[in-house]
């Protein structure tokens, strides 16, 4: 973590209130840029009792959001929980043009269908995190929209193609001759007019995000505002623990997957990256986070702190019950127990070869996958392991087993 002063508390100076706003500020933060200003304004928050305004912005680029996504709103929900005006704003406009950040080639803009399709569903799925009755939502068209070719014209005035190039995808790009198209380079200046016209205090974004949230403090000052204060946040791995969290390389946990696909996927995070996800995802208190970490030095078995990991994420994004019952769910599959909440179907054509069935049942891709499965002895009729590839099985309803995690009750006919 970023300290560009004296951590909060070595800095006696400042009253109870202040130091602990400005601890929670930096929770798991990379920075907290400038802290001096961030101090001041709490401090005038503290005097006047006006909540400061803390903008996140989101481009709805995908229909849902996972758990990656929730580092910024976990932290907007505990400055949230101080008291401060929180701004969910939706990029609308923004995904138009397409954020460049971190790419090394031209994206191509969505459509206007397919935003206002991936919007509908976001801030349903940020509300999961954030207190939708003390959150504000805002979409960027409300003022970009209006800006125009004159507005938009006054707008680039106000920023240099230098300045612009400084930014390091952007630089590289230039500088291996691949093309930049100049729709690319009003993307940081219409963010940084969103934090114009919302007078923010703070935004939070991604560590990918920090040039876009500069030039919003660039474009306050030109405007005669007071600059705002960025908090950028690290990124997430994902499952493998080397990876950005994404979809498109399938190592994500969606916040609308199924309560037992959830908790699973949480448990499946190695012993290490576990202690990263507790400080960036979990609502403990680094007090709480630091007594478990020091039980497991002490030879508490880890895997009882992640249990505890997923059993939270899970209740956050479902309930209590379903965390619960997903632990269950866990521990009788890694029993060779038999789960309650299996699909069912009916097949015809008994009897029918196993390896038929197990790929009628959608339980593998194809009948060879099938008697590989059977040869490995990773498949199982009601609790008992198949060793005949060429087993018919005969009419009935019994439950089918593919390794640790499939199942299906079928009823042959």
């Amino acid at each position: 973590m970023s300290e560009l002063l004296p951590a909060a508390d070595k800095t006696p100076s400042l009253s109870d209130k202040v130091r602990q706003a400005l601890a929670v500020s930096q929770r798991g933060c990379a920075e907290l840029l400038p802290q001096a200003d961030w101090v001041k304004k709490l401090q005038r928050w503290e005097a006047t009792g006006t909540p400061l305004r803390i903008k996140l912005g989101l481009d709805p680029t995908a229909p849902d959001i996972h758990i990656g996504h929730t580092v910024v709103l976990n932290k907007m929900r505990q400055l949230q929980d101080l008291g401060h005006t929180v701004i969910f704003l939706i990029g609308d406009f923004t995904s138009m043009i397409g954020d460049p950040s971190g790419r090394n080639g031209t994206r191509p803009p969505l459509t206007r269908e397919q935003i206002e399709a991936n919007a509908k569903t976001y801030y349903a799925q940020a509300s999961l995190v954030l207190d939708p009755a003390k959150t504000e939502i805002r979409y960027n068209s409300e003022w970009s929209d209006p800006l125009g070719a004159r507005g938009m014209i006054e707008l680039a005035a106000k920023y240099t193609v230098a300045r612009m190039l400084e930014r390091d995808d952007f630089t590289k790009r230039f500088q291996s001759n691949t093309p930049i198209s100049v729709h690319e380079l009003l993307y940081p200046l219409m963010q940084g007019y969103d934090s114009v016209a919302l007078k923010s205090d703070l935004e939070l974004g991604g560590t990918d995000q920090k040039f876009n949230l500069l030039v919003g403090r660039a474009l306050q000052a030109e405007y005669g505002q007071e600059p705002q204060c960025i908090l950028t946040m690290p990124l997430l791995e994902g499952l493998d623990g080397v990876e950005k969290m994404s979809k498109s390389k399938n190592n994500y946990v969606g916040i609308t997957e199924p309560a037992n696909t959830m908790f699973a996927k949480v448990l499946s995070i190695s012993d290490v990256q576990m202690w990263k996800w507790y400080t960036l995802l979990s609502f403990r208190s680094e007090a709480e986070i630091a007594r478990l970490m020091a039980e497991v030095d002490g030879g508490r078995n880890p895997k009882e702190a992640k249990v505890l990991l997923a059993k939270e994420i899970t209740a956050r994004f479902h309930s209590a019950a379903a965390a619960d019952a997903a632990e269950v769910d866990f521990n009788n599959r890694a029993k060779g127990g038999i789960p309650d909440d299996i699909p069912a179907l009916t097949l015809t054509g008994a009897p029918m070869g196993i390896a038929t069935l197990l790929k009628a049942a959608n339980l593998v891709p194809s009948t060879s996958e099938g008697m590989r499965m059977v040869d490995q002895g990773g498949v199982r009729i009601d609790g008992t392991v198949i060793s005949d590839k060429a087993l018919k099985v005969p009419a009935g309803t019994c439950v089918v087993q593919v390794g640790k995690r499939k199942f299906a009750r079928v009823t042959l006919a």
